[in-house]
């Protein structure tokens, strides 16, 4: 890639506030696209997000939204067509998971987690499939997965359940739309450093942790938004239904070396 190829796109991020999220809108932002910002929390991130996309000559909205509220899901999706014209690309990576042994899990946080990562990010996909069949120019998607989709982590089965499902959207609305000239990918971020780690971990535990990881760190979250702007491009216009990692290497039996004394 090089230049600006998303020049006069339009794309709307979900988790746009944090993260993964917030580094990809600011990468589209970079690669030439106006940019639809969704959040729920952290807006100070969203705040800063949005200057540097301004910073960069490119026109931004901001949508404090529950990606849960299928209404509010339509009329974000309607607004940002109104406002900067178009909608050619959309970017799945809002994101909630509480982590507790299913037979005992608060079902409120079991069902939080399923809301916002399976049925909201279904809610914007087909939100934005919508806009982009109704304007007859195809887009492409891109949802943020995570390989909980088929590695069973325990603690982690209503994530685990909800990254499975988004992995068979993904690819089922990939056939769908193909004749509408629609792409969707997936992306598989590995153990990124971001703020939501901090939920479950301690700063000391996750710095241990990820010198123990293959290339030896966390993936950054500007690596992942790379790979995410490589999916947009419209340069990638043959690639659909695939699943990307960035990841380190950390779903290869990396682990095994260790025990002949080769890793």
């Amino acid at each position: 890639m090089s230049g600006q190829p998303l020049l006069g796109q339009v794309a709307l991020v979900t988790g746009a506030s944090s993260g993964i999220g917030r580094a990809t809108a600011i990468a589209l932002a970079e690669a030439g696209a106006d940019v639809a910002l969704v959040y729920l929390t952290m807006p100070e991130g969203a705040d800063s997000a949005a200057e540097a996309i301004r910073a960069l000559g490119r026109r931004v909205r901001l949508f404090p939204v529950d990606i849960t509220d299928q209404a509010n899901v339509e009329t974000l999706f309607d607004e940002t067509v109104r406002d900067l014209g178009r909608l050619d690309g959309f970017v799945s990576s809002a994101v909630y998971s509480d982590r507790e042994l299913f037979h005992k899990a608060d079902m409120e946080g079991f069902r939080r987690t399923l809301d916002v990562s399976m049925w909201g990010s279904f809610y914007c996909l087909r939100a934005a499939a919508n806009r982009m069949i109704a304007q007859g120019r195809g887009g492409s998607c891109v949802i943020v997965s995570s390989p909980h989709a088929h590695l069973a982590i325990p603690s982690s089965m209503a994530y685990n359940m909800a990254k499975a499902a988004q992995d068979q959207m993904a690819r089922t609305a990939a056939l769908e739309l193909m004749a509408h000239q629609i792409r969707v990918n997936i992306v598989y971020p590995g153990w990124t450093d971001t703020a939501g780690e901090r939920k479950f971990f301690r700063e000391d535990v996750i710095q241990q942790s990820a010198a123990n990881l293959p290339m030896g760190r966390l993936v950054r979250p500007d690596e992942v938004a790379r790979g995410v702007l490589f999916l947009l491009d419209p340069a990638s216009a043959m690639i659909n239904g695939t699943t990307l990692s960035i990841d380190g290497g950390t779903q290869l039996p990396w682990w095994s070396k260790r025990s002949t004394g080769d890793f």
